[in-house]
């Protein structure tokens, strides 16, 4: 037996040698085959190819499973987690909101008895006529718009121009059946408000730039940056409350106000009617003209 293992080892010894040195050069030459293969005969390399893929698919995919079944759970994981934090979100909103609520039915009931005290008169009717911009009359001199309604929709001269709950400006000119709105942001454009918090009063100006001007206001007036503008109502030609824009910028230059409108998109607007007592609307003043002698 010692005889026989020392001869198998005095074979192989050789052999491994031969392998050792020739390895590199047998790599090389399988390697080029390969390659001679491929180009003379690509059909049955892609056959190769595709038979070595079949037998590894199933491998690869048993393989595979621990990793989709770990990315499946991670993901799960972080959605319940998600979720859990919306749901504490929603709770936290929904608690502010009953907070609200109770405020807002609480100065309610003291809005109607103080009416009820002081024997306030309501708010003037208001009415509004829909229209469509059918041309932008901008330019560096002039901020305006032209509508497709005019006074046959019973349009008046200075009526507010709203788009959604924001104030666009108000009517320039009105002819039979278009008009032209004076935007907030022409240097034209003059509109009495006040701040929302504070009720503050001043005198909201375009210059032709896309911010608006807040002036005349009292020396000790305070308005911060984030404050809500919105009309006073004073003159009676704009309806008080209707919202203008929002203070971005206070300094010793001013105050500057960003409008809450986006005046590039302008599609449709509100032309409101504003029914003060002892205004009259335009055919109102026609009867009137025409009953005169």
């Amino acid at each position: 037996m010692r005889q026989q293992g020392g001869g198998l080892q005095r074979v192989a010894i050789p052999v491994r040698v031969v392998v050792q040195r020739f390895a590199y050069l047998l790599l090389v030459g399988t390697a080029v085959s390969l390659l001679l293969l491929g180009k003379t005969d690509s059909r049955l390399l892609e056959q190769l190819r595709t038979a070595v893929f079949d037998v590894a698919a199933p491998a690869l995919e048993v393989l595979s499973q621990p990793a989709v079944a770990i990315n499946r759970l991670v993901d799960e994981g972080r959605q319940i987690a998600d979720l859990y934090a919306e749901n504490k979100r929603l709770k936290e909103q929904v608690s502010r909101l009953q907070q609200w609520q109770a405020v807002a039915q609480r100065l309610e009931q003291e809005n109607i008895a103080f009416r009820g005290l002081s024997r306030v008169q309501a708010d003037p009717a208001k009415g509004f006529v829909s229209a469509r911009v059918i041309a932008d009359a901008a330019s560096p001199f002039a901020r305006t718009v032209l509508v497709n309604v005019g006074n046959r929709d019973n349009v008046e001269k200075n009526q507010a121009a709203v788009s959604g709950d924001a104030l666009v400006g108000r009517v320039l000119e009105v002819g039979r059946r278009s008009s032209r709105v004076l935007l907030l942001t022409d240097l034209n454009s003059r509109v009495p408000v006040v701040v929302e918090s504070t009720r503050q009063r001043g005198l909201l100006e375009g210059d032709n730039s896309d911010l608006l001007r807040l002036r005349f206001m009292l020396v000790t007036a305070q308005v911060a940056a984030g404050d809500r503008i919105v009309t006073s109502g004073h003159g009676g030609v704009l309806p008080p409350g209707v919202p203008v824009g929002v203070v971005t910028k206070v300094s010793e230059g001013g105050v500057r106000v960003q409008p809450l409108v986006r005046f590039d998109r302008l599609e449709y607007l509100s032309l409101v009617r504003y029914d003060l007592p002892g205004r009259t609307g335009p055919q109102e003043r026609a009867g009137e003209v025409a009953e005169r002698p």
